[in-house]
């Protein structure tokens, strides 16, 4: 019997164009440095008002394209963008990402919209598709897009505290992932799924810009469903072990002390392990995956699959290893699924040079990330007319001149029009 394969062919990570020191901002807000700490993070990426969930997605997928022949291009048949941070109630971004790219019209484009989960809906979806075979060779394109745009607030010290850290966490940034039945990158483990999903008000965004919930909740969610969609898993597929089946673990990464506490309650429930055992195979498996989303913050449907790309970045991939995966959205649906990397997966993420792409960004000083939350405020959900400015920040300016990204120039009685830099 022929052996079927599915998974990511092709991979690229776009994280924006300007970053801010997440310890400056928690100094400046004045929050409690032991709390803070425990988050584990370090940066976060920014969006310039110049720059939006159509541009990040674009800037992450071009390289993909761009590198393939023109009978490959033509081989895309589905296009799928996975975002929380629509532009539109009705019009896909999918369609201006179509555009941009210039690919074949013979596409089917859509948009999915599922809270964090959204990306691993995507990417399934492409998954399954390719297995079907309905359209032997046909490869599909999925990006993850997100943007955290914090509004200025009068009165910053009476800010909500959940408020006050959530801010150091929303991130931004674009995974573009090419599907096909040649996984280079990541081959999924067919049929090793378990899902766990349940109706729950632990965030939300109640209206377009902004969001909203309970913190405490959210994490409850979290735990319940990372356990509950690992014994899913476990049913559904032969002599699994936690600890030993998995040589590494990526999971969906609002915070990096969010993920060492799930890695913390997982070990204990499910292994039984103590203290010194779990801090050691945090280490191992789990540390290598949260490198990139320290310096990223969370980047909704996307941050799983940048869990995925940095460790394969940072494993020990001299012999092909089986990497468990959670991913998590709010409200909620979840899944742990499974696949291997190799060094191959290593030798093609090295080539994409992450560190270069997060070196690149401009590092903002506090009064800049001041000036562009309030600035950020004319491209707003429902914006329908307004011209943007590429300089808000000169600095930024200079750091993308040249580099030939996409940004976003106007909008013109809604309909958004982007430029070249």
């Amino acid at each position: 019997m022929e052996r079927r394969a599915a998974g990511i062919e092709a991979v690229n990570f776009y994280g924006g164009s300007a970053y801010l020191d997440v310890g400056t901002l928690a100094r400046y807000r004045g929050l409690d440095n032991e709390r803070f700490g425990n988050l584990l993070m370090l940066e976060k990426s920014v969006a310039m008002p110049f720059e939006d969930p159509v541009s990040f997605a674009v800037n992450a997928a071009k390289p993909i394209v761009d590198a393939l022949s023109e009978a490959e291009r033509d081989s895309i048949e589905m296009l799928i963008t996975c975002t929380e941070s629509g532009i539109d109630f009705g019009k896909s971004l999918s369609t201006y990402v179509h555009d941009y790219l210039g690919l074949s019209r013979s596409c089917r484009l859509f948009e999915v919209k599922n809270a964090c989960f959204s990306g691993t809906a995507g990417f399934q979806n492409a998954v399954n598709f390719v297995l079907a075979q309905v359209s032997p060779g046909a490869k599909v394109l999925v990006v993850t897009t997100d943007i955290a745009r914090f509004k200025a607030t009068e009165g910053g010290a009476g800010l909500e505290e959940d408020w006050l850290f959530a801010e150091p966490t929303g991130g931004a940034g674009a995974m573009a992932m090419l599907v096909s039945d040649t996984p280079h990158i990541f081959s999924v483990d067919i049929g090793a799924n378990g899902s766990h999903g349940y109706e729950v008000m632990d965030t939300c965004r109640p209206v377009p810009d902004s969001e909203a919930g309970s913190a405490d909740l959210s994490l409850m969610s979290y735990l319940d469903c990372c356990e509950a969609a690992y014994r899913d898993y476990e049913r559904k597929v032969e002599d699994v072990d936690y600890a030993t089946t998995f040589d590494y673990l990526a999971f969906h990464t609002p915070f990096g002390g969010m993920i060492k506490g799930a890695h913390r309650t997982m070990m204990r429930r499910v292994c039984k392990a103590k203290g010194p055992a779990i801090a050691a195979d945090f280490q191992q498996r789990v540390v290598p995956g949260l490198t990139y989303c320290q310096r990223v913050g969370n980047i909704f449907g996307g941050t799983v699959f940048l869990s995925i790309l940095s460790t394969i970045a940072h494993a020990d991939l001299s012999a092909p290893r089986r990497l468990g995966v959670f991913s998590y959205g709010s409200g909620c649906c979840s899944e742990f699924y499974s696949g291997v990397v190799t060094a191959e997966s290593r030798r093609r993420v090295e080539a994409i040079d992450v560190e270069s792409i997060l070196r690149g960004r401009h590092g903002l000083t506090i009064d800049q990330y001041l000036q562009l939350m309030k600035e950020s405020e004319v491209i707003e959900f429902g914006t329908r007319d307004v011209e943007l400015r590429l300089d808000v920040i000169p600095e930024v300016l200079d750091t993308i001149s040249g580099t030939n990204r996409l940004v976003l120039s106007r909008v013109d009685d809604y309909h958004r029009e982007y430029q070249w830099v």
